[in-house]
């Protein structure tokens, strides 16, 4: 069992606020209930979705349906969750909450890199929770338009040989391990800090006829004297990033020419963890954390990781510009 650090044993001991400690123990709650129906194969009980496309035109699998469903639930029953986009949810959702009392906004990714799902390759939940904001009306995508920035919390949930929950509060990032025979999250890792050697590059070399070529560029430089570590799946190549060292690239082309990663439930959530971990995330034309969506299934170029390496890859890409 792992032992308590500065007195705080699971995700939600060491938050002071009552409201955001609801709000997160709902995403513990949550995530603890897809780890035991993806771990009892919930994916041979579920039916198939013939070919359902979601909001973002990809086909959507059954444990997104799985996942959103049972996010959803939590969120309903915390009475501190106002507000949810979800990329599953074409439109944002808002639930009652006592108005007297603090509330937030959640974004998610219910599940992570579902088109391996079924080789059994580690997937994943994406969170992220802001603090609503006085006199902004609860309803539709503004109270969800902000910057990286404003967030309180952010993490992910891997589900593969263990379920693991990173969590990303001002100045710190905490690993915690699901003891299946209690069915608790314990601390694992205390504070996690991206590693100052970067050997590892994540990047599909297989688009590489797709960039321009000053992404061409800033991929040959960033490669120098690394090896290449690519699962496909955003919460595994990042969490191997935090843990071992690396930085993950995924450009722009001219299939995507506007990025393909989701920059609010995406790309904002794992930036605020890289700059929490003391490493940097980048759109290639500026940090991540102060770009502000359009709208909440926004896209974007992300590059993230090892701050130096991020930096390589930014001076590159000016240089090409």
């Amino acid at each position: 069992m792992a032992l308590p650090v500065d007195g705080i044993a699971t995700p939600v001991e060491g938050i002071d606020e009552p409201a955001l400690a609801r709000a997160l123990a709902a995403i513990v709650s949550a995530s603890r209930d897809v780890s035991r129906h993806v771990r009892s194969g919930a994916l041979l009980e579920l039916p198939e979705t013939h070919g359902e496309i979601n909001v973002q035109g990809e086909v959507v699998h059954p444990l997104d349906i799985l996942g959103t469903e049972t996010f959803v639930r939590a969120f309903d029953a915390s009475n501190v969750v106002a507000g949810l986009v979800c990329e599953e949810l074409a439109e944002p959702q808002f639930y009652s909450v006592d108005p007297a009392s603090p509330s937030y906004l959640c974004v998610l990714d219910p599940i992570d890199g579902t088109s391996n799902a079924d080789i059994a390759i580690t997937i994943g939940s994406i969170y992220g929770v802001f603090p609503t904001e006085a006199g902004v009306e609860l309803s539709g995508e503004q109270p969800f338009l902000r910057p990286g920035t404003d967030f309180v919390a952010t993490g992910y949930v891997l589900y593969g040989s263990s379920t693991v929950l990173v969590l990303a509060t001002p100045g710190r990032v905490q690993e915690f391990t699901l003891h299946d025979a209690s069915g608790e999250f314990r601390l694992t890792r205390a504070d996690m800090r991206i590693p100052d050697t970067c050997p590892y590059y994540s990047v599909n070399q297989g688009y590489e006829d797709r960039w321009d070529p000053a992404v061409q560029r800033a991929v040959q430089a960033v490669r120098q004297g690394r090896s290449l570590r690519y699962v496909g799946s955003l919460v595994s190549d990042f969490h191997r990033d935090l843990v071992r060292g690396g930085v993950f690239l995924y450009p722009a082309d001219s299939k995507n020419p506007n990025g393909k990663i989701r920059v609010l439930y995406e790309a904002a959530v794992f930036a605020y963890i890289a700059e929490q971990a003391g490493g940097a995330a980048s759109i290639g034309v500026g940090p991540v954390l102060e770009l502000v969506p359009d709208s909440v299934h926004q896209r974007t170029p992300l590059f993230i990781g090892n701050a130096v390496a991020v930096e390589q890859i930014d001076h590159a890409l000016r240089a090409g510009g």
